[in-house]
This record gives structure tokens, C-alpha cells and sequence, in this order.
């Protein structure tokens, strides 16, 4: 029997038995925190086996990044044609990702998460933030061609200090404008035009 006709005879992945595992994974992740919880506590929240899990997913940290990027949209590589237009389109999405009650304890949880699990920091880094930043180095190297910006700029440091900015932001909210202007104007301090 070929591999592709064994395959077929396992038995069909459930949509609705994945997502109530994404689920059970926030819910628990929020009330205990990933130090905590537990493959057996999320397979009985979601009434799913724990060999359904592992059919899935390889380890906690796996399950757990993936339920957390569950809760984000695709990603979005904005082309208007300008690099600040193409800036305040991902400003616009960041915004309406994070500054809601769910999107701040999905941070947090990212953050606490990250900070005291170093297998949960590695697979966020490698299946959330690393195609982010692959895909805003794109937008710079756009912006480079159009002579917007320094041929030497480097798009990861640019990702990187955005990001630092937008969390900054977020939790001490530094000054009274709005937290899309205050990241803005952070970033025109270190992305600069070519000299004329």
C-alpha cells in the first residue's frame, strides 16, 4: 500500500476538534499561564485526546504558539507605492490587532510566555516574528529602489526597534497623542532620506 492511499484511510482531522483545542489553549493560557498549563488540562477542556494533540503538534510550546497565532491575521505586505503609506497601513493593522482588551492579554501572555520559557520564545520567534520581519524587509528594500530611504538601512533593525516601540506604547503610553502617531513619529527618527 503507497504512503498517499495509508494516509487516506487515517482518520479525517476535525476542524471543529482543532479549534476547540486553540480555544481550551487561550482560555487556559490566560486563567494559569504557560508555566502551568497542561496538554492533559487542554485535551480536557476541549473533550479532544491527547493523542490528537501530539498528531498535531509536537510540544506545548508548539500548541501554545500556535493557538496564540490563531488570534492574529495573515500576514500583509501593504504596496501603495510609498514607504510611509506602506508604514501606516501596518501601524493601521498592528492597531486594530493589539489595542483591544484581547489583543493586550495576548501580549502579555506573549511576553510572559517568552520571558520564562525559552522553547516557547524560540518557536514564537520562528513561526510569528521571523516571517513578520522577512516580509517588512520587503517594504524597505522597496523603499530603497524608490530612493525613499538609505541604502544602508537594515530592515531587521528597523522591524525590531518598531516593535520595541509599538510594546513601549502600549504599556506606558508615554505621551497624550494617539499610539499610531507616537510610533510614527519614533520611526521617522531612525528610518532616513537619502541625502539630497
Amino acid at each position: 500500500m503507497n504512503n498517499a492511499r495509508k494516509n487516506s484511510l487515517g482518520r479525517p482531522r476535525s476542524t471543529q476538534s482543532h479549534q476547540a483545542i486553540l480555544q481550551a489553549t487561550l482560555e487556559l493560557l490566560a486563567e494559569v499561564g504557560f508555566e502551568r498549563i497542561t496538554v492533559d488540562a487542554i485535551a480536557s477542556r476541549a473533550k479532544a485526546g491527547k493523542s490528537t494533540i501530539y498528531r498535531r503538534y509536537n510540544s506545548k510550546g508548539e500548541l501554545v504558539a500556535d493557538a496564540i497565532e490563531s488570534l492574529r491575521e495573515e500576514i500583509v505586505i501593504p504596496d501603495t507605492g510609498r514607504l510611509w503609506s506602506d508604514i501606516d497601513a501596518l501601524i493601521a493593522s498592528a492597531a486594530q490587532n493589539t489595542l483591544n482588551p484581547l489583543g493586550r492579554r495576548t501580549v502579555a501572555m506573549i511576553i510572559s510566555s517568552a520571558s520564562s520559557d525559552p522553547e516557547f520564545a524560540h518557536i514564537y520567534w520562528t513561526k510569528y516574528l521571523q516571517p513578520r520581519r522577512q516580509a517588512f524587509a520587503i517594504i524597505i528594500e522597496r523603499a530603497k529602489v524608490r530612493q525613499e530611504i538609505e541604502a544602508d538601512i537594515d530592515p531587521a533593525l528597523v522591524f525590531d526597534t518598531m516593535s520595541g516601540i509599538m510594546l513601549y506604547a502600549q504599556i506606558f503610553q508615554p505621551t497624550p497623542e494617539l499610539w499610531e502617531a507616537f510610533v510614527r513619529s519614533a520611526l521617522h527618527l531612525i528610518i532616513r532620506k537619502p541625502l539630497s
